[in-house]
């Protein structure tokens, strides 16, 4: 049993480590519905059942002190890639459909949440306020939502349940509805000859952005860590500053700040030094496994109303999602994207994109960065909501 914290924090890097090695190196099919940083937080979860590690006070500083502070150093760096000023190449149509996919998406959690609110634990309206910043952004949302909320770690579980099994299904059906594409367009009326053209597009930008990147990478990469570790501590001085209430805590406050920050500096020659990515995703891993760190496999007594619920708002977001695109006459390409790129972010978005066209992976990318940007504003716009239907 572990009781002290660098072997502790050693053990889950080392496992987050081995499960991004198999999804690059092997070729399961397991890693294309349910992506390594799900299942690390499963695994985690099981040692922590077992016990492999203790709750000591050493253990308990570390873990309070990493996820403090690596949380706004991440959503900082995650947003350094989405550049608002790129968002206008997406077009009206799908930035339409984009929003469209996220709005149904939060009525859907509170119209499910309305209908099992009986049947659901005191406080569960936590549970769903992350899983909606998760299903409207990424990982890193649902990870700041949970933040923002002090969702107990021991609830993470659920929303992590919901996020892999629901989202694996939804994944899988619309790839299945890729064939129907034609049958779709026609049925709403769509025009989806812009798509290529505007995938194409982003693509030689992108090439065009790689090739202008120069200089040492080290260094860059050691800029980005101390910019980002310095604006984490500024954020939380700041937010301590401000006024707070039971909803909006100083975490709040912080997850906020950084992410103004983020979607500033990514306008400035900031967003061309190396390493965001990689840094952000490192950074991910380890808040993923520090937060499973903290759960337990008994604790999930109601899972399978859990992911009934999951399914019944999946459902509902596509129903809208069906009258948006008769509406606006938006094709099946378009309304897919839209969907993927907030409920499974840009992990699966661009899976369902080369499904059409390669050409199209460029829009996929671009989209999901988008729902980083909304994704924990939304959860938490949702999670003051479903608190509301709680009460009534």
């Amino acid at each position: 049993m572990l009781t002290t914290a660098f072997p502790y924090i050693s053990v889950l890097l080392f496992i987050a480590a081995s499960l991004a090695l198999l999804e690059e190196k092997s070729r399961l099919k397991l890693f294309e519905f349910l992506p390594s940083i799900v299942l690390l937080y499963f695994f985690v979860m099981l040692l922590s059942t077992f016990g492999v590690w203790e709750k000591t006070e050493e253990i308990n500083t570390a873990y309070k002190q990493l996820k403090t502070n690596l949380l706004p150093a991440m959503i900082f760096l995650m947003l350094l890639n989405a550049d608002l000023r790129k968002i206008k190449q997406l077009g009206t149509k799908m930035v339409l459909a984009f929003f469209a996919a996220a709005i149904s998406i939060g009525i859907a959690f509170v119209l499910a949440f309305s209908l099992f609110q009986s049947q659901l634990e005191a406080d569960s309206w936590k549970t769903f306020a992350a899983l909606s910043g998760s299903w409207m952004g990424g990982t890193g949302n649902m990870a700041a939502v949970q933040a923002a909320l002090n969702v107990p770690d021991s609830s993470m579980g659920y929303t992590l349940l919901i996020d892999s099994i629901d989202y694996a299904i939804w994944v899988m059906l619309l790839l299945a509805l890729v064939p129907l594409a034609k049958p779709f367009n026609k049925w709403t009326g769509a025009d989806d000859k812009v798509l290529e053209k505007v995938g194409q597009s982003l693509q030689q930008q992108a090439q065009q952005n790689a090739a202008e990147q120069t200089g040492n990478k080290t260094t860059q990469l050691v800029m980005l860590l101390a910019l980002s570790m310095v604006l984490s501590v500024l954020a939380q001085h700041v937010a301590s500053l401000l006024p707070v209430n039971t909803f909006f805590t100083a975490t709040a406050w912080t997850v906020m700040i950084v992410t103004l920050l983020g979607v500033l500096a990514a306008m400035t020659p900031i967003s061309k030094l190396w390493g965001a990515n990689e840094l952000s995703g490192i950074m991910l891993y380890l808040i993923i496994a520090l937060i499973a760190s903290r759960a337990n496999f008994n604790e999930l007594t109601q899972a399978p109303t859990y992911i009934i619920m999951g399914l019944v708002i999946l459902l509902f977001h596509g129903l809208m999602m069906l009258a948006v695109a008769k509406i606006f006459k938006l094709d099946l390409f378009t309304c897919g994207l839209a969907s993927l790129a907030n409920i499974g972010g840009v992990a699966s978005a661009p899976i369902l994109a080369a499904a059409y066209s390669r050409a199209l992976i460029p829009i996929g990318v671009l989209m999901a960065m988008l729902g980083y940007i909304i994704g924990t504003g939304g959860g938490l716009l949702v999670g003051r909501i479903l608190k509301w239907v709680s009460m009534s």
